[in-house]
């Protein structure tokens, strides 16, 4: 086994979700936010008969690995066939028709090529590395319960088609955990809100519990579509939107309350109602803000930051005024060419994740395939994830709840509201109380005392957990956490599973 170490600067991060890739290199004392981040997805060309093609290339150093798990029906495509990040992008904003994969959406590798032209870019088209001249080590980070040849098979595609210098593997929720974590407790529970997705993963002890793993198929986008649908009723943005002189199609207009629905929440301008709230605005119904508006007082009253003379100024039915339009929480947003005044409809996005039933009142979402069993409300599936791991196991988890995504790094407040929607999860009752039974659940974020990601949200989670591992895996002399160029020419891919940590 070789001691081989790396100097921190050259040490390479690739945090592999379902639907987003980030990734950075070196490790500075301040852990650096990624420098890169793409969406996990590959474009192919189409014909005119609609068959998607390779497409000339004049670079054929990187022919597809011999075997593919793809389920879907591509060409044989190699590796530089593919479009990825900016440039699949510059396709796809000149209209080209071209078809888009997902590799990894599923939480396991639907296509081997697809996945290396997605890694490859981010080694060599992101970060400019050089593959003959190759000297970092790289720690990658991907979801839990692969199976052991698909670990090895990753393995394998890094140190013979990327010729990493060393490589190590690490499981995302740990990843995440390791990045909340402030004591000596390796016990907690980890929720990924992705786009289409939420994982459940229970941690014990420093190790996935992979029985009691859950995969929820609902998410993020499924936000989006329900707050799209709520608009829908605000007849003075559909109005806005599509006028009735210039009507949008229905798919249009559709598309359009999306892309404002995205707008809302990435700007911060939604907060996570507590339970019982959402019913309070379902009974005020959707506001007709016109009616209420104030004429030439709008911005006045509207703006958070109004100047405090303005209002001992104004008189006494004005701020009456104010304080009604204040109670009605309304905020004005820059929404292409559009001046949009939005009311509490905004804070009901998150609550499809706690009533997915709510889902079904729009009929594009209802369409969807979805079982029983992924689609219950998620207090309802952290709360059966916990309970199949271990009776004395329990306490110790729900000492480390941390919900995480992109979600995350815009509406604060998730793990509390799913915090207070656990409490039916433990037991209250005293005659039922013992030394094993969990008191309370204990929330957790990124601490603030790591200065690149304060302020960001918990959504980083997962790279800021990779930097910290890695800054302990590259420089252990004994070579036990990683896989050396020289151990992998001796003991070939199986030797990733005894020497990542994570893995064993």
């Amino acid at each position: 086994m070789s001691s081989v170490t790396f100097r921190d600067s050259i040490v390479v991060l690739v945090d592999t979700g379902r639907t987003l890739i980030q990734a950075g290199l070196g490790l500075a004392d301040l852990l650096k936010t990624p420098s890169v981040q793409i969406q996990a997805r590959v474009g192919l060309r189409k014909v005119a008969n609609g068959d998607s093609i390779p497409i000339e290339t004049n670079d054929d150093t990187a022919p597809q690995p011999s075997t593919s798990t793809s389920k879907f029906p591509v060409t044989a495509a190699k590796v530089t066939d593919y479009l990825v990040g900016p440039q699949l992008d510059e396709a796809l904003a000149a209209g080209q028709d071209v078809d888009i994969y997902w590799p990894f959406a599923d939480g396991d590798i639907s296509d081997w090529t697809q996945a290396e032209a997605l890694w490859k870019h981010v080694l060599f088209g992101q970060l400019h590395l050089r593959r003959t001249q190759m000297e970092s080590p790289v720690l990658l980070s991907i979801f839990p319960y692969l199976s052991r040849d698909t670990y090895e098979k990753i393995s394998q595609m890094f140190f013979e088609r990327f010729n990493v210098a060393g490589f190590s593997i690490l499981e995302r929720p740990m990843a995440q955990f390791y990045a909340a974590i402030t004591g000596n407790d390796l016990s907690g529970v980890v929720v990924d809100i992705d786009q289409d997705h939420i994982d459940i993963s229970p941690i014990y002890d420093g190790f996935v519990v992979h029985g009691a793993c859950a995969t929820l198929d609902y998410g993020l986008s499924d936000c989006e579509e329900y707050l799209a649908h709520l608009l829908q009723s605000n007849q003075t943005i559909v109005s806005a939107l599509s006028p009735p002189d210039n009507p949008l199609s229905p798919e249009a207009l559709r598309a359009t309350l999306i892309e404002l629905a995205q707008q809302i929440w990435k700007d911060g301008l939604v907060k996570v109602l507590a339970e019982g709230e959402a019913a309070d605005i379902e009974e005020e119904g959707v506001t007709d803000i016109a009616a209420v508006l104030v004429a030439g007082k709008e911005k006045a009253v509207i703006e958070t930051g109004m100047k405090k003379r303005a209002k001992e100024k104004a008189s006494a039915a004005e701020q009456a005024r104010a304080k009604e339009i204040e109670a009605l929480d309304l905020v004005t947003v820059k929404f292409r060419e559009h001046n949009l005044t939005l009311g509490k409809e905004r804070h009901r996005f998150c609550e499809p994740l706690f009533d997915p039933t709510l889902l079904d009142a729009a009929p594009h979402m209802s369409k969807k395939d979805r079982s029983e069993e992924t689609v219950r409300p998620l207090q309802a599936a952290v709360g059966h994830a916990v309970s199949l791991c271990e009776v004395d196991q329990r306490q110790y988890i729900w000492q480390g709840l941390f919900v995480t995504g992109e979600i995350t790094n815009h509406i604060k407040g998730l793990g509390v509201s799913l915090q207070g929607r656990l409490k039916n999860y433990l037991l209250s009752a005293p005659d039922q109380a013992n030394e094993v039974q969990p008191k309370y659940i204990r929330v957790l974020k990124v601490p603030d005392y790591f200065a690149e990601y304060r302020d960001k949200g918990d959504g980083l989670a997962s790279f800021l957990g990779c930097s910290i591992v890695a800054k302990i895996t590259f420089t252990d002399s004994s070579g036990k956490n990683f896989v050396s160029k020289a151990d992998y020419a001796e003991k070939g891919p199986k030797a990733i599973l005894s020497m990542s940590p994570s893995l064993l």
